[in-house]
This record gives C-alpha cells, sequence and structure tokens, in this order.
C-alpha cells in the first residue's frame, strides 16, 4: 500500500480493475487465483523515461522495437511507460510518432505505453552528454507546433529552460497539457527558477548533464541542480542504478528532496536486459556506438556515460540497500510519484479499490515473480 505494508492481504481484480483490497485470505467462486507465496504484491512499476531495451530502440523505426523494448521491460516488473526519443530531425521525430500510434494498438504483451516522451533537440550543447550535437537546436515556434499538429500521444517534452524562446515554448506545451521538464541544461539558479514559474516542473536525469555551481569573475553562481534542491516543489527524476548516480548522491538526494518528489527512471537504452559488450544509443541507422560494461553505457573511449542499463527492479532494489530507503518508500518513487508527476494518479500508481490492475509480485531480494497489466498476467517467472 501506499504507506504501509499489509501481511497476507489479498487483492481482487475484475475487469482489469483492483476491486477490492483486504487483510486475509478472500474466497471469490470461479475466480482464478494467484498464490503470491509470501512474496511481496506492490503496484505495477511506471518508468517515465526510457530508450530501449532487449537490443531495441525506440528510434529505431519499427513497431517490433517498440513492442519488444514494452516486453523486455515487463519482465523487471514495469507495467507502464512513456517511450523516449533522442534529438533529431523533425522527419524522424514524426516518424517515431506515427510508429508510436501503431506499436500502442498492438501492445498486448508488455508494459502498457502512456504517451511519448520527446527528449529534445532544444538543448544546451555545452550540456548534450552523449545527445547528437548536429540536431540540437533551438525552441523553434514553427517546428513544435508543427510536431504537436501531428501527434496527441505527446505526454512529456524536455528542454532546457535558459534557450531564447523556450519559455513560450514551455506555455505552448502547458496549454496542450503536456508536462515540461528541465534537461541538459546550463541554466543558472535564477533561469532554472525562472524556468519552473513557467512550466519546467521536472528535472530530467538530475544531476546529468546539468549546472551546478559556477564561477563567473571569480564569483559563485548557483545552478539547476541547486535550483531544484532550494525549490520544494520541483520534481526531480533519478537514475538510480548506483553508477550514475553512486550511494552517498542517492542518500543526499533523498535527504534533500525526499520520496514523495522523486521519480526512479531507468533512462535506458537497447542494452537493457542485454549481455554485456558493444552496443548502439539510438537508432540502428545513424546512432553512436557504446560500450556496456560495469553495469552501465561508455563512449567508446570511455571518457562519460553514455547511457543506462537498468531495470526498475535494479532501480528498487537500489534505492533499499544502497541507500537506505524502506521499501514502501522505494516503491512509491517508482510507482504513486511517477503516476502523480504524468496526472494519472487515478488510475495507476497504488493498489487502491477503482485503479487500473497493474500489479508486480517479487521477493526480498526485488526479483520479478509475475508481472500483471490490467489484470492480465504478462510475464510469470
Amino acid at each position: 500500500m501506499p504507506f504501509r505494508i499489509i501481511p497476507n492481504g489479498t487483492i481482487i481484480v475484475t475487469d482489469g480493475k483492483i476491486t477490492s483490497v483486504s487483510e486475509g485470505n478472500i474466497n471469490v467462486e470461479g475466480a482464478e487465483e494467484i498464490d503470491a507465496q509470501g512474496r511481496y504484491i506492490s503496484p505495477g512499476f511506471i518508468d517515465i523515461h526510457v530508450h530501449g531495451g532487449g537490443g531495441h530502440d525506440f528510434m529505431d523505426g519499427t513497431v517490433d522495437a517498440f513492442l519488444k523494448i514494452a516486453e523486455t521491460h515487463a519482465r523487471y516488473g514495469t507495467t507502464s511507460m512513456l517511450p523516449t526519443t533522442l534529438t533529431a530531425e523533425k522527419e524522424d521525430l514524426l516518424q517515431t510518432l506515427e510508429i508510436y500510434k501503431e506499436a500502442n494498438s498492438k501492445n498486448f504483451n508488455g508494459a502498457q505505453f502512456l504517451g511519448m516522451h520527446l527528449e529534445g533537440p532544444y538543448f544546451a550543447v555545452t550540456q548534450r552528454g552523449a545527445q547528437d550535437p548536429r540536431y540540437i537546436r533551438n525552441p523553434d515556434p514553427a517546428e513544435y507546433k508543427d510536431i504537436l499538429s501531428h501527434s496527441d500521444d505527446i505526454k512529456r517534452w524536455s528542454a532546457a529552460p535558459e534557450l531564447k524562446g523556450s519559455i513560450e515554448f514551455a506555455h505552448y506545451l502547458k496549454s496542450k497539457g503536456i508536462l515540461v521538464a528541465l534537461a541538459h541544461t546550463d541554466a543558472t539558479y535564477d533561469e532554472a527558477l525562472i524556468g519552473f514559474e513557467n512550466g519546467y516542473t521536472l528535472a530530467t536525469h538530475f544531476y546529468s548533464c546539468m549546472a551546478g555551481v559556477t564561477r563567473k569573475n571569480a564569483l559563485r553562481y548557483a545552478g539547476t541542480i541547486e535550483a531544484a534542491y532550494l525549490i520544494d516543489e520541483m520534481d526531480v527524476e533519478i537514475i538510480a542504478d548506483g553508477i550514475h548516480l553512486p550511494p552517498p548522491l542517492l542518500k543526499l538526494i533523498v535527504k534533500i528532496k525526499g520520496t514523495d518528489h522523486i521519480a526512479l527512471i531507468t533512462d535506458s537504452m537497447r542494452a537493457a536486459g542485454m549481455p554485456p559488450g558493444e552496443s548502439i544509443l539510438g537508432s540502428l541507422r545513424d546512432g553512436l556506438k557504446v560500450i556496456v560494461e560495469d553495469g552501465v553505457a561508455k563512449l567508446p573511449d570511455r571518457t562519460s556515460f553514455a547511457g543506462s542499463v537498468a531495470t526498475t527492479d535494479r532501480l528498487v532494489r537500489n534505492m533499499v540497500n544502497m541507500a537506505g530507503v524502506p521499501l514502501t518508500e522505494a516503491v512509491r518513487m517508482i510507482t504513486g510519484t511517477p503516476a502523480r508527476i504524468l496526472g494519472i494518479e487515478y488510475r495507476k500508481g497504488s493498489l487502491i479499490p477503482g485503479k487500473d490492475a497493474d500489479i508486480v509480485i517479487f521477493d526480498d531480494d526485488i526479483q520479478i515473480q509475475t508481472t500483471i497489466v490490467n489484470g492480465k498476467i504478462i510475464y510469470r517467472k
């Protein structure tokens, strides 16, 4: 449950919805019964930032890639997700949005799609990370209005708030009901604060590709990281793979932000759920060659990370084992909190009667045994 654990509890699911949650065993005539055998029964994990997995990327340009990614992450407890793009030409983004629509209608055996997350292309080049600099640019009203006119599936868009035109961009997105997040940004504290006041309410992969304290003419200036800490209402998402953010930083973020303002994300690329070795970040056609080792993707020269290969079970396990977060709070960071951030808490994110029956069963080590999406079992170990 959101704030406690019910021992020996029972959940009743009818027509894809949770209809009852209670203590003790309940006999329901004619129902299929799943015995959790002393394991935890949890809300399904919600990943609001994921690029790929199982050897596929959402930018590959195929329906099969979308479906295989959804099936891969379902094995690790993800019941719903926001497929995420990389910086690209407008035509590639439009094609990906078209493919999303077709894939969404055929996605019966994987994590549910909640809409698209466009990451870029409106970024600070100095904070591009592994994003392709060829496609990074300032917000162009003609471009983003055209993209939005082609698709109503965009639910989130990440951009740098200090760029010319970024505030007007945020206003337009908010008018369409789209979540605006700051990312790949060199914003100072003041610029990030203005961004927050104008709609940039979520910090994308907190700490990664964003400015902290800097010096100019001997003076120190707070950056985006400090803004995210000081603005109590700002939400942050973190790649809790233990590598992008080592344990001391995980503990610091929890201590300052509190678990109700932290969403756990995989930000995983195609190598998630795959063995170590060479891989590609982005599309197969013109993506970036990377190497996967030590539980993370790196640039070939190993000067920088090039993406996560985390799965959602690993995030919860790390928050418990590395950051010392109680299990109920660690689970809430990948269920109730992301549901609130996306504005879908009325139907997802907790085991409450009336909500979608998105459920996972896992053991003491957060090893997933069963994944259920809208009342349908899509994975059994």
